[in-house]
């Protein structure tokens, strides 16, 4: 696809990701159109225009925002983070009346006072703003525009917002089960298992049904953004029809599989029922089943299968010896066979002995906060 370039056409953008997906983030982004993409710990940076900011937000099934980088630098002082902050241009993005507030994180770093970081930040960017606006006072009671700093070994970026909720936040989960996985790294785990248009996909500790979602979303070409809104589609210096011209490759894109199936099992009747409401509100309802049943019963039914799942442990949902005996149940119930593949996500360092069996892959994911090992056995 051949971009038309806008009004925007070099802009400069972050997308944060969770650790160990940045690799799939890089790749995905150069296939939508982005230049000059470089993969860091837990982010991607990466350049274009308009087009690319609407698809990014919309297409991306691994990042967790897009962020506009306005600028970056290094500072160890107050009055660094001051100076540095007000010489970048704001004036191309905040008008006289939008609201602006300042969030934002500091690691390693000599200002790691986030109060005081945002309080400078603030006060740098409306004393940029009075300059170029010649006004002393700014109501702040338009569109909120959010721009959010980070502060790692000193090195600052200051960004603007361009997303608005996480886009872990499809627009399919309105409710979920206790403790659920976020659709970012269930679209990781999926991706890196790869999902087929005919893959026949188990997930026996189902819960809400993220996984089963996510590869179905994959599996039939649907971008996860299309059901929900954006920050920027408010943004008065953006394009706005390039978000519809997106919405429309993206609906142009999507290509209804008929031979893909997951099917999802779960102890608890509420997370079944939750499964089933959430695949319907994705739009993926008549390639997803799912019931009522024990892991201990687990028995796929197709002649070649794909296991994901995202089994309950000790810093979740169970006690950790409950957690043990259901890893020992997996071992005896996922089979070493012809054609099944299995990839299990787990914390525990003692995984593979309880499972009986090693590994023939690892792999290190982050669930929220929590490292993990992604575990991978496809050999037969």
């Amino acid at each position: 696809m051949v971009y038309e370039f806008k009004r925007n056409d070099n802009l400069k953008f972050v997308a944060p990701c969770l650790f160990g997906i940045e690799g799939l983030l890089s790749d995905e982004l150069k296939l939508m159109g982005a230049k000059n993409v470089v993969a860091e710990n837990g982010r991607v940076v990466f350049e274009g225009d308009d087009n690319i900011l609407a698809a990014a937000n919309i297409k991306s099934r691994f990042a967790e925002r897009i962020l506009i980088l306005i600028g970056s630098f290094k500072a160890t002082t107050f009055t660094q983070l001051f100076e540095n902050v007000k010489n970048l241009p704001f004036e191309k993005y905040i008008g006289k009346r939008h609201a602006f507030p300042v969030k934002g994180w500091s690691l390693h770093s000599t200002l790691h006072s986030i109060p005081d970081c945002q309080s400078i930040i603030k006060k740098a960017v409306v004393e940029r703003l009075k300059s170029k606006y010649n006004i002393d006072w700014f109501e702040e009671t338009g569109t909120k525009y959010q721009l959010q700093f980070s502060i790692l070994k000193d090195n600052v970026s200051i960004m603007l917002d361009t997303s608005g909720e996480g886009l872990h936040k499809r627009g399919y989960r309105a409710v979920s089960n206790g403790a659920p996985i976020k659709e970012t790294l269930a679209a990781a785990m999926a991706y890196i298992a790869r999902i087929y248009p005919d893959t026949k996909l188990y997930d026996p500790c189902c819960g809400s049904g993220t996984v089963l979602i996510e590869a179905a979303m994959i599996a039939n070409n649907i971008a996860p953004g299309l059901k929900r809104g954006f920050a920027a589609e408010a943004y008065s210096f953006i394009d706005q029809s390039v978000f519809k011209t997106q919405r429309d490759i993206a609906l142009s894109e999507i290509k209804r599989s008929p031979d893909f199936m997951a099917y999802g099992t779960d102890i608890d009747p509420q997370a079944v029922a939750l499964c089933k409401k959430n695949a319907q509100l994705a739009g993926v309802a008549d390639c997803i089943e799912v019931s009522v049943a024990d892991i201990k019963d687990f028995a796929p039914k197709t002649e070649r299968g794909l296991i994901i799942t995202n089994p309950p442990y000790g810093e979740r949902l169970l006690d950790i010896k409950s957690a043990h005996e259901i890893y020992k149940v997996m071992g005896q119930r996922f089979e070493k066979k012809k054609g099944y593949k299995y990839y299990v996500i787990s914390p525990e360092e003692q995984f593979e002995t309880l499972f009986g069996r090693v590994a023939d892959k690892r792999r290190k994911l982050y669930n929220g906060m929590i490292k993990c090992q992604l575990y991978m056995y496809f050999r037969a």
